[in-house]
């Protein structure tokens, strides 16, 4: 199997021209492997038991504040771009005859506008750097839970656990790949922001930046189909309800984070709404999300 795809310029140089498109349906059929395996190592999986009742501390209050309205519309724009750079990249190759160049350059621009957003949102009204701090002892107690549910269970997270956090750090590199390789490709088409110009860079480079380009979408269809897939799964639904409504219940609050390492400050969800930062308030309790997470 070719990784990339190569052909003659017209001064007779062997250039790189892009990924192979093998490439693409390996893609495809190792996300749906993945996803089918998956499936089917979960419901084979010895259940844990998860009867031990779930102690309320006083005060908690019943909704816990963790996506602001600012966070939920940046993923739900980046995930509309994201899905239509795919479908647009990739549907030509499957045979759909559209317009796509458009489409694609366009939805491009939507991605790097969130992701502009997304970083100075992050600096200004978060801590950039918590999503970076690597806790290996609950990498290594992650993995071998993960392994073996014989396994003790690994220590309760804070508001983003560790599989969560090395999942952003993969799609962050492989993302800011696609949007760097794909606003200098933007140089060879016309846009309303500047004329094409194709001999920015000379055909090699050209095609180092295609490949890469391609590399960058190809890992994006495995990356997108196992978030997807992670979404809708039944145990893990309560995380997708988040990133729509806000909130989440105190009952998983109390069950899967370390109030250490999450800390929510309020009370009861009687007492006066007080707005908090960064994000908005709250209509039946008081939260806070410290800035750390």
């Amino acid at each position: 199997m070719q990784l990339w795809r190569s052909a003659e310029n017209p001064w007779g140089q062997e250039v790189l021209i892009g990924v192979s498109w093998t490439l693409m349906w390996a893609a495809l059929i190792g996300a749906g492997l993945f996803l089918v395996g998956h499936a089917i190592w979960i419901k084979t999986r010895p259940a844990e038991d998860h009867a031990e009742p779930v102690d309320i501390p006083p005060g908690l209050p019943e909704k816990i504040e963790r996506h602001s309205l600012a966070s939920r519309i940046f993923h739900w724009t980046m995930s509309v771009a994201m899905l239509a750079l795919l479908v647009t990249a990739f549907g030509p190759v499957m045979g759909w005859q559209f317009p796509w160049v458009e489409i694609h350059w366009m939805a491009g621009v939507l991605l790097t506008a969130t992701v502009v957003y997304h970083v100075i949102h992050a600096v200004g009204w978060q801590d950039f750097w918590a999503m970076f701090k690597l806790d290996v002892g609950e990498g290594v107690a992650t993995l071998k839970h993960v392994m073996s549910p014989k396994a003790p269970p690994p220590p309760k997270a804070g508001k983003y656990p560790f599989d969560h956090r090395m999942y952003h750090h993969i799609i962050v590199v492989v993302t800011l790949a696609a949007i760097v390789t794909g606003v200098l490709m933007m140089v060879r088409i016309d846009t309303p922001f500047w004329t094409r110009n194709p001999y920015l860079l000379s055909d090699s480079a050209w095609g180092v930046m295609y490949v890469v380009h391609g590399l960058s979408g190809v890992s994006l269809i495995l990356l997108v189909a196992a978030h997807i897939y992670f979404a809708i799964r039944p145990e893990k639904r309560w995380i997708t309800w988040s990133m729509i409504r806000g909130w989440i219940d105190r009952e998983h609050y109390v069950q899967h984070f370390d109030p250490e390492k999450w800390r929510v400050t309020g009370g009861s969800p009687d007492a006066p709404v007080k707005p908090s930062s960064g994000s908005g308030a709250l209509a039946d309790s008081t939260v806070s999300a410290p800035r750390e997470d």
